[in-house]
């Protein structure tokens, strides 16, 4: 719920910057490659905006400055993908294979 929460604050940030959210995903607890402040694992999101570089510059800064983010990785696209990210379709995937199992 926390997590889910700095999405929705960090959403707020870029649409008073003048953003937009298309999108926002909660990908849950992952196990991370290496320990980032002793840390194992770390809640995941991915969100999905058209803002300008201001805006984004502005979130990533906030970002960096909160204590309960560890990274941040921002990607500039051309254009967006349709439908949900490859990490949720894995997460569909499963539950499919669960059903077939049963």
């Amino acid at each position: 719920a926390q997590a889910e929460g700095l999405v929705e604050h960090f959403s707020t940030v870029l649409k008073d910057n003048g953003g937009n959210v298309l999108e926002s995903e909660y990908w849950g607890v992952k196990t991370m490659a290496y320990k980032i402040n002793k840390n194992r694992k770390g809640h995941y999101a991915m969100m999905r905006t058209d803002s300008p570089a201001s805006a984004v510059q502005e979130m990533e800064r906030l970002m960096r400055l909160h204590e309960d983010v560890m990274r941040v990785m921002t990607i500039k696209v051309d254009a967006h993908q349709d439908g949900p990210s490859v990490q949720m379709q894995k997460r569909d995937d499963r539950g499919e294979r669960r059903e077939r199992r049963a």
